[in-house]
């Protein structure tokens, strides 16, 4: 049964549940095929829905068997493979939720959240992740049962006895994963009232019992809990069709932590699609290998995925340099220009303040149809082979978790690659926007779910000054009421308070404004918005994004709370840095020592004033004042988060004595 509001289709026939939808779809979709995934000799497998179930009720089986039940919690710690799905709707059948980690997880915090979810069973990908629990003395108290997907010895049946040993001393029993399964297996052959009972329990799982806690990064601290139910997801499953239109039989590239809700929510909505799900990994030449053999019609990225991507593809041309480089760049500007003089053409500007849709088409018209001829000859000649590597039969990239560089946009439009941005977190399951695939708005997230009431309010320095909706236009804080808002962070209701109100709206945190098309665009963060000297509020993320588009910046970070101006660290991207030097015959002895020199500081100077400027509708306050240019790159577990996030409390305890410096010449 589908229902309509609002002029968009709500499929009431899914389930109640996550594991009802693998059933009801195995039911109707028995031989499509679900997952792709390489075995031992490189190649892809695929796996029907047919045979993923058979294996999800084999572990649901066998984890019953070792006593998993309803209401516990239970560790996942692994990255993306095929085991982790079938793992995953195996502990949700049985009415337990999952508590997923992935392996570049720091012992500390995958000790924490085992031991504050109290995760009596825990599934790690391999002893090198368990041994960041068994290596520790204040390991998680709780934890008796560890199963492992991997082994180390290369026959897959033996557990290196120094592991063996720790474990037995640990109290905790060891348990292969591949041993898991046949005994599930067995099991359901000898006894086949145990499928019944498996699904009877899958049935009794009600739409407010909790399916997972994904702890948040900890960028500011102690990761977070967060407590989503089975209907918080569905209720937005509900409605995506709407958004994305995927057909029955599409295929789908994962490469982002499955942990992390974006991907999570993406596991889901292949089973919604009748879709099926290939598993590669977030490296440039291992995705485009998997592309062109697998030829998926959708993949999910950060921000920094894509720009790597087209980063790799800029510095491969620039390689091959003559007339190659000279064409694809010249074709690259051409679609540049072409998409902007479209947009015009067809209302897909975003309009923060009123502006004649007619004379934008009117001023357009001319330019737009003078280069139509060489936007066409640039397509057949150089951005049709650029899609080719992405296997022929893509039809949009989804970035989400962070906010897409608008150059980085640029280029994949004017190669006709489909790149469209949403917003969300995890605390709202996660995607609240999305831009349209057929109308997409560079510059805003797109259009707020059918699912989901959004409005911006006005605050002072993140707090809320009136919950009356501002109009388009206005800048304010994003506050968010659904179904799909958590249930609230896990043990800590002074927390969920803090950010819930009475009323049901979630405070996001983020400011944004809508447009006078009704999309939302994100401006940064409330918590992250830096007070100057002088009273006035700075976004640090649009400065930050406009210096990371310098091919000499692998990344920034701007600073300056109650100081009298902004200044910046700056990681180079050392490769082009030492490129440049070579080519204008700088001698250096070390990479920290050329960081210093006259002319790559000449440089830096040079790429930062041109980007943040007034020109480029910076305000005058939101120049850099200076910068230092450091040698290291941010690392996960010190400058960034697990989730790959700026941890800003960090870097400015990290480098108090740069910061102190660089005040010190504004002051």
């Amino acid at each position: 049964m589908k229902t309509k509001k609002k002029n968009v289709i709500f499929d009431t026939s899914i389930p109640h549940n996550i594991p009802l939808l693998m059933k009801q779809r195995t039911r109707d979709y028995a031989h499509f095929t679900l997952q792709m995934s390489r075995n031992e000799k490189g190649e892809y497998v695929k796996y029907t829905y047919t045979e993923v179930y058979a294996k999800v009720l084999a572990t649901a089986a066998a984890l019953r068997a070792i006593g998993v039940k309803r209401g516990d919690n239970v560790g996942i710690i692994s990255d993306n493979r095929k085991e982790w799905l079938w793992s995953d709707l195996a502990i949700l059948s049985l009415g337990a939720a999952d508590v997923p980690r992935g392996c570049d997880s720091l012992s500390e915090d995958i000790n924490y959240i085992l031991d504050f979810s109290e995760c009596g069973v825990s599934i790690f990908e391999n002893e090198t992740q368990l041994l960041k629990i068994l290596d520790r003395e204040d390991r998680p108290s709780k934890l008796t049962k560890a199963i492992l997907f991997d082994t180390t010895e290369k026959n897959g049946t033996v557990i290196s006895e120094q592991t063996v040993t720790k474990a037995s001393a640990a109290g905790i029993e060891l348990i292969l994963f591949e041993k898991l399964i046949a005994d599930g297996h067995a099991a359901l052959s000898e006894n086949p009232h145990i499928r019944a009972e498996i699904e009877y329990e899958m049935e009794l799982t009600s739409p407010d019992e909790t399916a997972t806690l994904i702890f948040t990064s900890g960028t500011t601290g102690t990761p977070k809990g967060v407590i989503l139910s089975h209907r918080n997801i569905i209720s937005e499953l509900e409605c995506i069709p709407n958004i994305l239109p995927a057909d029955p039989g599409d295929m789908w590239l994962s490469v982002l932590p499955v942990w992390h809700s974006f991907e999570r929510l993406i596991q889901y909505a292949v089973l919604t699609f009748k879709d099926g799900i290939a598993y590669s990994k977030p490296i440039g030449q291992i995705m485009l290998k998997d592309m062109a053999e697998v030829r998926p019609q959708f993949m999910c990225g950060v921000p920094r995925l894509w720009e790597s991507v087209a980063k790799g593809i800029f510095g491969a041309m620039k390689k091959t340099g003559g007339i190659t480089y000279a064409m694809f760049s010249f074709f690259v500007g051409i679609g540049r220009k072409y998409n902007v003089l479209r947009d015009m053409m067809t209302g897909c500007v975003c309009r923060f303040k009123w502006r004649s849709r007619v004379l934008d088409f009117l001023i357009a018209l001319i330019p737009f149809c003078l280069m139509w001829p060489l936007y066409a000859l640039g397509d057949l000649l150089v951005f049709k082979k650029i899609r080719a590597k992405l296997g022929g039969r893509f039809r949009a990239g989804i970035s989400g978790g962070g906010s897409l560089p608008m150059d980085i946009e640029r280029f994949y439009r004017a190669c006709k690659i489909n790149l469209i941005e949403g917003y969300g977190m995890t605390e709202t399951s996660p995607v609240v926007s999305v831009r349209d695939m057929y109308k997409s708005r560079p510059g805003c997230v797109g259009n707020v779910f059918p699912s989901v009431d959004m409005r911006v309010v006005k605050e002072e320095h993140g707090k809320i000054v009136s919950m009356d909706p501002l109009p388009p236009g206005q800048k304010g804080l994003i506050m968010v009421k659904s179904e799909q808002v958590m249930k609230g962070y896990y043990k800590k209701p002074e927390l969920t308070a803090a950010v819930i109100d009475k009323d049901g709206w979630l405070n996001t945190g983020d400011l944004g404004l809508f447009t006078y098309d009704g999309e939302i665009r994100i401006t940064g963060r409330a918590k992250d918005t830096i007070v100057l000297f002088g009273g006035e509020n700075v976004e640090p993320a649009p400065i930050e994004r406009a210096i990371n588009e310098s091919d000499f910046v692998e990344t920034s970070v701007v600073m300056g709370q109650d100081k009298r101006g902004l200044v910046a660290l700056i990681v180079p991207d050392k490769a082009n840095v030492e490129k440049y030097a070579h080519e204008k015959q700088i001698k250096y002895t070390s990479y920290p020592e050329l960081l210093k020199n006259e002319e790559i500081q000449k440089l830096f100077n040079t790429e930062i004033r041109k980007r943040i400027s007034l020109d480029n509708g910076f305000r005058a306050f939101e120049r850099i004042f200076d910068f230092s240019l450091l040698s290291e790159s941010f690392k996960v577990g010190e400058e960034l988060s697990i989730k790959m996030e700026i941890s800003r409390f960090k870097i400015e305890e990290k480098y108090k004595d740069v910061l102190k410096d660089l005040y010190e010449k504004i002051a």
